[in-house]
């Protein structure tokens, strides 16, 4: 008889059972005789979670009379390792695994082999379904197959008869009803409160057994046909169009999506009787089985890889489709995924979404810059958070201090309650400062502007009284768009803004992609092969050599500026030549506008970011041209270390306030002193108190922050005398036996300022 003939017969006997009229407790009776009369095995037991405990429920081989009575936690024992790591065990000496444990009340001391499976409902292990043999040996794939169907028709019905209670199956043995708390890698700051919400919602499997075979059977091949013509179009998608790991990601989910043995394998679990739905679930189980016995860490990257594409395939099958998105938030939200675009961001409605919990996440990945503008916390790296949160659970997010709690007691919310309407008090006490210039103790009028990217940005402007927008991210619009945005919709936008700011100043960063920011439609094969992204073909480089994609920038650029002061920066400038370059095109679509008789700005200001640290060795050549400088700390910082922030081995290891940080910083305000250009930094760091300080205390006038920062930098540039603090820092930077964070922390302290 083939694997699927025998599975068949028997899902046809347990359907039988299933629709019988006999109580729960026979039905399990009834199961674990089929089973092991279908396996030839001498022991067949089931055990479900009551109360908490893994409890002998039902068994065929055992001693009748430790049913009910032989109770295991969860993680304890064989049954319960299986239960904890939701996995399954094939063993051919039992006693040989480490987690066995021996009970004496069951007489299973004759018994070698050992296999058993989760039974799993609602993403929770409720129980298990395991064998026993005296003699030694490993089970037969075919038969761990017909056990892993069997504990899924099981799950219907601990559905059905209520065998397990509710709070037993969301708590995995009582580890999910109490608090749990996570910990990540804080990409936006932040806290924020609501029920958790996954962004690509699981599908939940409710029928098992198939009604028509063939029927069955058309719906995967059409599911396959749809999953295979969605991963052929990621090819051309940014995620999956910069070459490196992200190349190797896409051979590989091409490589299991067209895979005939994987196709084949769920053939073979719809001919034993299961719905396309339940049949892809059991090859996967089996699949992660496999690759669990492999010790290959490649091949353990990759399954996560696997999962989505089981995942893919699961929701096209079952027509549950979108994110959670589509359907609309109902409610206050944290959201939680493995990964996230900032376009798919973009889709959520921002007054419900409250936070964003991420599996994986960087630094610099693009949805990061996104929901900082949003101003929604993010907290990255959570690893276990997609275990240990399920679907509506209350959260508490403190992106800051890079914890999550999940279900936390009163005691905890009421404490979190607490923090936050100190922090909504404080955000209260810094919006009454709108109106307040930015001036120390001394008398100097300090600069404080903001960044933004997008169009409901320019809100904030008008809330946080900050003087203008120091660095307006044009590149946005390029990462959110299927296509290169048309020169009419970029102008629109630009004038937009410019009507949002009023008389107030906004600079505009020409475009910064390429590289880590990849976007589709500018797909190169330098790109392709940029091992260091964040140091490749990337912002004015790119926009250089795209010829066409600089000029339409130019043009939109000064044609929403038209009448008006228009204020240009160029990102990424490592050369003189490579800003005479840009300026040149600017004027040239200066000079086209004028022919065609065309209103232009009245007034065209050029600036230029330092964050190529070669720039600094040109400012005596640049700082003529120049009517701004604006140092971008974020990526200096990495350029100047030689360490990429987005690797989580150095994502924390470089302090802003280091030495060598702030000696190159003070160069530059030394080497554009009475040269009557403004300086500035746009980045980050001048947004943290302490930090900010610093930047103070060598110099800086100007500092361009996100918007939650511009009222508490407020605050901190009232309490300074610059006098006292420039001399600080000087007496700082001689010594250097001197550790900068600890000596500014301690001068702000004895000065009764508060910082982060």
């Amino acid at each position: 008889m083939s694997a699927a003939a025998s599975a068949r017969q028997i899902l046809t006997r347990l359907h039988e059972v299933m629709a019988s009229r006999m109580h729960a407790q026979g039905k399990l009776d009834r199961v674990v005789q089929i089973v092991g009369e279908s396996l030839t095995s001498e022991v067949c037991s089931i055990y479900l979670l009551r109360e908490g405990m893994l409890e002998l429920f039902a068994t065929r081989g055992l001693n009748q009379s430790a049913v009910h009575v032989t109770r295991m936690a969860i993680g304890e024992g064989l049954t319960g390792t299986i239960a904890d790591n939701v996995e399954t065990l094939n063993l051919a000496e039992a006693k040989a695994h480490p987690d066995f444990q021996y009970r004496p009340e069951t007489g299973e001391d004759k018994f070698h082999s050992f296999a058993g499976v989760p039974i799993v409902y609602r993403e929770r292990a409720v129980g298990v379904l395991c064998v026993q043999h005296v003699d030694p040996r490993r089970y037969e794939d075919v038969e761990i197959e017909a056990l892993q169907t069997t504990a899924m028709v099981l799950s219907e019905l601990i559905a059905n008869a209520e065998l397990v209670d509710e709070e037993d199956v969301l708590s995995l043995g009582g580890r999910e009803t109490g608090p749990q708390t996570l910990t990540g890698l804080t990409l936006v700051k932040g806290l924020g409160t609501g029920q958790a919400v996954y962004h690509q919602p699981r599908v939940q499997i409710t029928q098992v057994m198939a009604e028509d075979i063939e029927a069955e059977r058309q719906r995967v091949y059409r599911a396959f046909d749809k999953m295979r013509e969605q991963i052929d179009h990621l090819a051309g998608q940014a995620e999956f169009g910069v070459g490196g790991e992200h190349e190797e990601v896409l051979e590989t989910y091409k490589m299991f999506a067209y895979d005939e043995g994987w196709s084949r394998r769920i053939n073979e679990a719809i001919d034993s009787g299961l719905t396309a739905e339940a049949a892809i679930e059991r090859v996967q189980q089996h699949t992660r089985m496999r690759m669990r016995e492999i010790d290959d860490a490649l091949l353990a990257d990759r399954m996560h890889d696997l999962e989505d594409l089981a995942n893919r395939l699961l929701r096209i099958v079952s027509g549950q489709l979108g994110t959670a998105a589509s359907q609309g938030l109902r409610r206050d939200t944290i959201l939680i995924a493995r990964n996230l675009g900032p376009a798919e961001l973009l889709e959520y409605d921002r007054r419900r979404l409250k936070g964003v919990i991420l599996e994986e996440g960087s630094l610099t990945a693009h949805v990061v810059i996104v929901a900082r503008a949003m101003g929604v916390p993010v907290l990255g790296r959570t690893q276990g958070v997609r275990g240990a949160v399920r679907e509506g659970d209350e959260v508490l997010l403190d992106a800051t201090a890079g914890q999550v709690t999940v279900r936390p007691s009163t005691s905890v919310s009421e404490a979190f309650a607490a923090r936050f309407a100190k922090s909504r008090e404080k955000q209260a006490a810094y919006a009454e400062l709108r109106d307040v210039e930015p001036t120390t103790k001394c008398g100097t009028r300090i600069e404080v502007m903001m960044n933004a990217g997008l169009r409901d940005d320019m809100s904030a402007l008008a809330m946080t009284g900050a003087d203008g927008v120091g660095l307006f991210r044009t590149e946005f619009q390029f990462l959110v768009s299927a296509t290169l945005p048309q020169r009419e919709r970029q102008m629109k936008l630009y004038r937009d803004v410019i009507d949002a700011a009023g008389d107030k100043p906004v600079i505009f960063r020409t475009v910064d992609i390429g590289g880590d920011k990849a976007v589709p439609y500018l797909a190169s094969d330098v790109a392709n092969n940029d091992e260091n992204p964040a140091m490749g073909w990337r912002a004015l480089r790119l926009a250089l050599e795209r010829e066409g994609l600089m000029k339409a920038q130019a043009r939109a650029l000064l044609e929403a500026g038209a009448g008006r002061s228009l204020y240009v920066m160029f990102p990424m400038v490592s050369e003189v030549w490579e800003f005479d370059a840009a300026k040149a095109v600017f004027d040239e679509q200066l000079q086209f506008l004028r022919s065609k008789k065309k209103q232009v700005p009245d007034a065209i200001h050029y600036g230029a970011m330092l964050e190529v640290p070669a720039l600094a060795e040109m400012l005596d050549l640049l700082l003529p041209k120049l009517s701004f400088l604006s140092v971008g700390t974020n990526d200096l910082t990495q350029f100047l270390f030689a360490a990429d922030r987005a690797n989580p081995m150095l994502a924390e290891r470089y302090d802003w306030l280091s030495r060598p940080i702030i000696r190159f910083l003070r160069r530059v305000t030394r080497d554009t002193e009475g040269s009557g250009i403004s300086l500035g930094v746009c980045g980050e760091m001048g947004g943290r108190r302490l930090e900010a300080l610093a930047l103070l205390g060598i110099g800086f006038r100007r500092l361009s922050i996100t918007p939650a920062a511009v009222g508490p930098i407020k605050e901190l540039i009232c309490q300074v005398d610059l006098a006292e603090l420039e001399s600080a820092m000087e007496k700082f930077l001689a010594d250097p036996g001197v550790h900068l964070r600890s000596a500014l922390s301690d001068w702000a302290a004895q000065q009764g300022i508060e910082f982060d």
